[in-house]
């Protein structure tokens, strides 16, 4: 595959499509199917929740997902590439390109501001958005001077989100983004997540085990024992801020 081959998307297509897909750890006594056939299909700019228990397999497909890691069999494809046959170095650029991450813990550089942070990545992004901008965008535009110690955890979070988005991600992943928020910051946040999809169209998915966000989501997937045991696609979807806790 060549590296042009990621700036020549069909975006007519759905921004993931798999079949088969496989994820096995170790082997003999020791061996764990964390993924055993999963089948999914992911349209572009929608935001996804996927839902499950710890151990159920969603961490393990955001990883594949996002050139983390790799399936041991099936297809997958990002638009019309073939994600499986990237290289390493093709893989790097995926990411740097194309995937923004989002994680429980916020991962800020303390010796840095908020500001500072968010330029980390547009520093090395192809056509970034301002940082100031990004840190506007989740509500932060008075505090980009102040350093992680000095912000709340749901501040913190949203810095993570700028930092993220300030790439242009056409794919954002969140794996448990409010695991270590209260109930109100972590609708704050969501919300957050809520206007990043709807204003840049960016594909986002959830990885979380908490419920309640699956009614802001226009696909809910839900994962029980590595295998998908229900899809369901939401009519309205509800504001992160009306969403039940």
């Amino acid at each position: 595959m060549s590296d042009s081959a990621l700036q020549n998307l069909d975006l007519s297509l759905p921004a993931f499509a798999m079949q088969g897909l496989t994820k096995v750890f170790g082997s003999g006594p020791s061996r764990v199917e964390a993924l055993r056939g999963v089948d999914l299909t992911i349209p572009a700019a929608e935001l996804v929740v996927l839902l499950g228990p710890s151990g159920s397999g969603k961490s393990t497909l955001l990883n594949i997902l996002g050139g983390l890691d790799s399936a041991t069999s099936g297809s997958l494809s990002y638009f019309n590439l073939d994600l499986a046959a990237m290289d390493e170095r093709q893989l790097t650029q995926y990411r740097r390109q194309h995937i923004g991450f989002v994680f429980q813990f916020y991962n800020l550089m303390p010796s840095l501001t908020a500001l500072e942070n968010v330029q980390l990545v547009t520093e090395i992004a192809e056509s970034p958005m301002d940082a100031a901008e990004a840190l506007a965008m989740v509500g932060l535009e008075n505090r980009q001077h102040h350093f992680p110690a000095q912000l709340s955890g749901g501040e913190q979070q949203r810095v993570a989100i700028a930092r993220a988005i300030a790439k242009r991600p056409r794919v954002l992943f969140c794996d448990e983004p409010t695991g270590a928020l209260d109930s109100k910051t972590g609708r704050t946040v969501l919300n957050v997540l809520q206007e990043v999809n709807r204003e840049l169209g960016t594909t986002i998915l959830i990885v979380t085990h908490a419920a309640s966000t699956a009614a802001m989501a226009h696909r809910v997937i839900h994962f029980a024992d590595g295998r998908i045991s229900k899809e369901v696609e939401n009519d309205q979807v509800l504001s992160a801020a009306d969403i039940d806790w």
